[in-house]
């Protein structure tokens, strides 16, 4: 059980971070091991996440960071994976694009999952995290959207 939270704001001058954090603080019932915040402004990832608290991990330096009009929280409690730091969500990628994604669930067969992103996509799994197996076959398939023109929501 996690809890993840989306924020979009209309205006692209406005700041969504203390929105995120103050959602992130209500959730943090469902999860407790870590928390994470990733923030975009103009097209640039802003990216913060630790093991601990919501209260902790983000100290005001860092909201001054997570700039941006949109941004992704989680606050996690672990069921599968480590409790490691790398762990912690939102899992970024840069390629094709900066793409995050934050995750709530279990992927049954993510063993076998990790083997094909490694051997038939040649994409490299860091840690023991179902969710970044699904990050990265989810950034193969925007790179064959791209590839053959299909629209990608």
């Amino acid at each position: 059980m996690c809890g993840i939270l989306g924020l979009l704001l209309a205006d692209e001058d406005a700041q969504i971070n203390q929105m995120l954090f103050d959602g992130l603080t209500v959730l943090q019932h469902r999860g407790q091991d870590a928390a994470g915040i990733v923030t975009s402004e103009h097209g640039r990832l802003h990216l913060r996440k630790d093991n601990g608290l919501v209260k902790d991990v983000f100290q005001t330096h860092h909201m001054i960071d997570l700039r941006g009009n949109f941004g992704l929280g989680h606050v996690r409690y672990p069921t599968a994976g480590s409790s490691s730091c790398a762990e912690a969500q939102p899992l970024y990628t840069n390629y094709p694009h900066g793409v995050c994604v934050a995750h709530n669930g279990n992927l049954t067969n993510a063993a076998d999952l990790a083997d094909y992103c490694r051997n038939k996509l040649g994409r490299h799994i860091n840690t023991d995290s179902d969710s970044e197996v699904l990050l990265n076959i989810f950034a193969d398939s925007l790179i064959k959207g791209e590839s053959n023109g299909s629209d990608m929501v």
